[in-house]
Order: structure tokens, then sequence, then C-alpha cells
């Protein structure tokens, strides 16, 4: 049995989740108030009403609710900034608390009924007396979530050594399983000046750019291996896999010449 689904993402969110458009007419860019297990909140579309197959569906789908009014819209975004500017008051009282955790970021549903407190902390913290003081203090549910380097490097954004926008922040890799074999096909030095992003962990790209890399070099040949090219044999010493260019070297007894090819122009069999 097929049902409905619509795919939407919550405010500073970069997964996506599938909610139930409960018979309501949305299309991607509609703001929607939906049903979640912590109360109401509001959520943008990302993509359009599809069917999908009812045993694809991992838990009972929330409902969409209905469509965000301008009203609703412009109280949210009034919201948001207000939990931004609590973050002084929270990384004070946390100071005063003696805990050895780093606050990242504030943030809200909607309506300003629950305060999101995300942090990191090498060890366990225990923020029971602070939860405590902070319901007190903002008169609103509080939860705190404790995050990895990856999910805070998401949150504050930044520029890697690429000097572009952290992937993370775009939505780039979040879920990808990244590692060291990833790096090695794209041939980047394994010093982790190189392959490590501002968090400290292994850049993202690498993971969604590794899938070209993986298909490119089934088509180069191997370094060290002798080619034939236009100008006869010679021995690869270097592969470009994005321009899919050979450098080839040619030895005789007068010279060591170096030349480049596209891959269409090198024959790697029967040499």
């Amino acid at each position: 049995m097929q049902v409905e689904v619509v795919l939407a993402k919550f405010h500073n969110g970069v997964h996506g989740y599938s909610f139930s458009p409960n018979g309501i007419k949305v299309h991607k860019g509609d703001y929607v108030i939906v049903e979640t297990e912590k109360g109401k909140d509001i959520v943008k579309i990302v993509k359009d009403i599809e069917k999908v197959d009812e045993r694809d569906i991992v838990e009972p789908l929330k409902n969409v609710i209905k469509l965000a009014s301008e009203k609703e819209l412009k109280e949210a975004e009034e919201n948001y900034k207000k939990a931004e500017q609590l973050l002084p008051q929270v990384k004070q009282l946390v100071k005063e608390e003696g805990l050895e955790m780093k606050v990242i970021n504030v943030e809200c549903n909607y309506n300003f009924s629950r305060l999101t407190i995300n942090f990191t902390a090498e060890n366990r913290v225990d923020f029971r007396e602070l939860v405590k003081k902070l319901a007190e203090m903002f008169k609103v549910r509080i939860e705190l979530h404790q995050i990895g380097p990856r999910d805070s490097a998401r949150l504050l954004g930044g520029y890697g050594p690429c000097g572009l926008e952290c992937c993370c922040h775009k939505g780039f890799g979040i879920n990808d399983h990244i590692s060291i074999k990833m790096a090695k096909n794209q041939g980047l030095s394994l010093n982790p000046n190189s392959i490590n992003g501002v968090c400290g962990k292994m850049l993202c790209c690498l993971a969604y750019e590794n899938p070209y890399y993986t298909q490119i070099l089934k088509i180069m040949p191997k370094l060290n291996s002798l080619v034939e090219t236009p100008d006869g044999k010679g021995k690869v010493i270097y592969n470009d896999l994005l321009k899919q260019k050979v450098s080839v070297k040619f030895e005789d007894d007068d010279s060591s010449e170096v030349k480049e090819y596209d891959i269409s122009q090198i024959k790697t069999n029967n040499i």
C-alpha cells in the first residue's frame, strides 16, 4: 500500500523529515505547522508530495496541521532572534554553576514554548540544577543537547581550508561515513592539516566527492605502469583525476621527457 508523504526541514535544520500531508495541498517552499513528539512546530517543505510504500516508513508519520500564516511566520522569526539573544545569559549561568561545558547556541520552537540549548563537553555533565534554574529564569520548557564537533561546526558555520563555507553548514556530508580511504582515493596527503576541517574531524567533502573519484580511478592507469601513447610507450608518473589527464615520462639515451595526455589517448592493454 502506498501513502502520501512530504519532506520538510526544521529551522536551522539540515536533515529532512517525512510528514503526512494529511489531505492538505502543500508545495515545495511552503511553511507549515506540524505535529511532533515535542509539540507543534513550523517546518519548511523541501520536496513536493510523493507516494511511497508504507513498508518503507520506519515510524508512524506525524501530520501537517495547516499552512503557517504570515502572522505565525513573523512571530516565529521574532522568537528565533529572541532565543539567539539569550546565549550570553545562558553562558553566564553555566559559568556560575562551574560546569565543564561549552554552550554552542540557543534555539526555540516557533511559539517559544521550548528552548533547546546545544553544548559540547569532553565528559558527561550533570546539568539537572542548570535546567531547573534556566526553566525558572525563562519560564519555558528547557532541553539540553550534548552534540559532537561536527554538529558544533554545522551550527556555528565558518570557512574550511578550501576558503569556502563549511560543507556541513550548508547541509552536505552530514549523514555520510567518512574514511581515510576516501582521502587516498583523491590523492590527498594524509596529514591532518590537509584532510581535517575546522571541527577537527575529517572533511565532509571527502564523502560526497568520493563517488566521482571511485569511478574515475577505474579508468585511470596505475602510477608507474607502462602505457601506450600517440608518442610511444612511457611510464605513468601522475594522474590528474579532475581533468582526467595522465602525465607520462619517456626515457631514452638522450633525455627524460614528460608529456600530458587526455585519458582517451592512453592505452593500457596489451603493452
